[in-house]
């Protein structure tokens, strides 16, 4: 039986992991870059009651929470994941960190809106941000290829007129599993950096298949910065 097929071992080991990342999130070394761009998001969301959509690749998911704090100042936030047995464990382990999750499909390199699950997440996350809501979405999740974007990322932000943010997350020294994204585990008191860009949108006119190459090379530009900014 594989381990994360049993309910008992997911809730042990995302316990475990989420008492983790609680103790490291309060040793890192932070470096920050653009969080004006993120602010000015929240500020449309405090003003307007304006929804919002948040990207980063798949390999950084364990320290995504500290790029969207819960706060009440800010869209309170959601993050898509898939049905499968890994997605269960990540959705119990970003619950316990401040990230309720909104269920997707686990199927590989289709379309967001389109794929098994996925038509009802995919309404569930419109109907989220237009209400005011935050969604945290992994473009390559949940199987990749690593940093390559689908287009359900801009059909939702089409869909409902959101800003987009897009955030780039790196620590040194880390662990890199070897997952098909080499996901990125921070050691305590490492040297972390986020950067942030953005915020951008997609117009009712505009075509998903003419950004997702733009908002990907965007997405692995901060990525790449954040990493430099831990070397440095």
């Amino acid at each position: 039986m594989r381990p994360l097929r049993s309910p008992f071992v997911i809730w042990l080991l995302s316990s475990i992991f989420a008492g983790y990342s609680k103790f490291v999130f309060k040793t890192l070394r932070m470096t920050e870059e653009g969080r004006e761009q993120a602010e000015a998001v929240w500020a449309q969301g405090r003003e307007t009651g304006a929804g919002a959509i948040l990207c980063f690749w798949h390999s950084r998911i364990p320290m995504s929470p500290l790029s969207w704090p819960q706060d009440p100042g800010r869209q309170d936030m959601r993050a898509l994941i898939s049905r499968s047995n890994d997605g269960e464990f990540i959705a119990r382990t970003v619950e316990k960190l401040g990230f309720p999750s909104i269920r997707g499909s686990s199927a590989k390199k289709t379309d967001l809106a389109k794929n098994k699950h996925g038509e009802q997440a995919f309404r569930d996350m419109v109907k989220w941000v237009k209400d005011g809501g935050g969604i945290a979405i992994t473009p390559d999740g949940p199987r990749g290829p690593a940093e390559h974007m689908e287009k359900g990322t801009p059909s939702l932000a089409r869909v409902t007129g959101a800003p987009v943010i897009f955030v780039g997350l790196a620590a040194k020294p880390c662990i890199r599993l070897g997952s098909w994204d080499a996901t990125m585990i921070p050691l305590p008191f490492a040297k972390a950096a986020m950067v942030w860009d953005g915020p951008t949108g997609a117009g009712r006119g505009d075509d998903p298949d003419q950004l997702v190459a733009a908002w990907a090379q965007r997405l692995s530009a901060v990525t790449r910065r954040a990493e430099q900014l831990v070397e440095d």
